[in-house]
């Protein structure tokens, strides 16, 4: 959307246009003003538009957010993808993808705000974690006149959704959409390819003191099942439970994948070979992903799935060696 502003110097004044030949002055006056609704057709177009939230609040904004930050880093990436990324003003710690999301300044961390530098931005979008972002600081923002969208993924096909969502918030449907499409396409590829393999179960480690892994309502376990696995803690109704050695060991998964920091290995998934008779140690089943490819609901998530997926292959292929 844009402007444009006419002014009348009166001192200096513009030299008329010149008339066509045989064009009378109300025939020009005519031809102007169809020519500055022409001009002007772009602002008309831009109405208001309205979209709810995971909340089920709408929001409604006058025209395409220009000024837009993000309150999570996976929330970050899912904007750059969408198309809103030259639209951005502003991110939290840790949002470190894609490159050019390092250089924006950053308001605090997701689970704490800073409320003084978000104000300073005067985004006229904010963009919200309901599972991480304190929901008394958003409506802190609110009350301040803020508009904050409040998004949870919660399935594959949420981050699909998101895609479309920012892309008609920021007015950039044009990459949104074929992004989100791409999105599906690759997850129905993958489920046709793995889904229905032999089943693995796995156990999912996210960190080692605690000993954390994922449950039911977590995306990973989706993942898992979408490559043909089963999560050994997926009737936790947790997204990330703290759980005990000995129920690993019960449930001697045919595979552990960890994540820990970065994409480091961590050298506490070596000691699970201290246990000799899980089936995972038995047969060098013991994984490792980048976290930032899975743990984040982000269109990488699927790249992180391939990997799972192949993992799980390994796991199969080793069956009685």
């Amino acid at each position: 959307m844009f402007r444009r502003r006419f002014v009348l110097n009166r001192r200096n004044p513009s030299p008329p246009l010149p008339l066509p030949q045989g064009e009378r002055g109300d025939e020009r006056i005519g031809r102007v003003l169809i020519l500055l609704c022409a001009l002007l057709s772009g602002v008309a177009n831009a109405a208001p538009l309205t979209l709810t939230d995971d909340e089920g609040n709408p929001l409604t904004l006058p025209a395409p957010a220009r000024r837009i930050i993000s309150l999570a880093p996976h929330l970050t990436e899912i904007l750059y993808a969408a198309g809103a990324g030259e639209w951005m003003v502003g991110v939290v710690s840790y949002s470190d993808y894609p490159e050019a999301a390092r250089a924006l300044p950053r308001v605090g961390s997701y689970p704490r705000l800073n409320l003084e530098a978000i104000v300073k931005l005067q985004p006229d979008l904010l963009v919200a974690w309901q599972g991480g972002n304190d929901p008394t600081q958003l409506a802190k923002l609110r009350a301040l006149g803020m508009r904050v969208f409040v998004t949870e993924p919660t399935s594959l096909g949420d981050v699909a959704r998101l895609l479309e969502g920012f892309g008609k918030l920021a007015g950039s449907e044009a990459i949104a959409t074929p992004a989100a499409a791409d999105f599906r396409r690759r997850l129905a590829a993958l489920e046709n390819r793995y889904s229905a393999r032999p089943p693995v179960s796995v156990f999912y480690q996210i960190w080692q003191a605690p000993l954390m892994t994922v449950g039911k309502p977590q995306i990973i376990t989706q993942v898992i099942h979408a490559c043909g696995g089963i999560n050994i803690h997926e009737n936790l109704d947790s997204l990330a439970p703290t759980v005990s050695l000995e129920s690993v060991l019960a449930a001697n998964p045919e595979a552990i994948i960890a994540t820990g920091m970065a994409d480091a290995r961590p050298e506490w998934l070596d000691d699970w070979k201290r246990w000799n008779r899980l089936l995972a140690v038995q047969n060098d089943n013991l994984f490792h992903i980048n976290p930032d490819l899975i743990q984040r609901h982000t269109p990488r998530l699927l790249d992180g799935a391939e990997i799972l997926c192949e993992q799980l292959d390994e796991a199969r292929l080793r069956r009685g060696k």
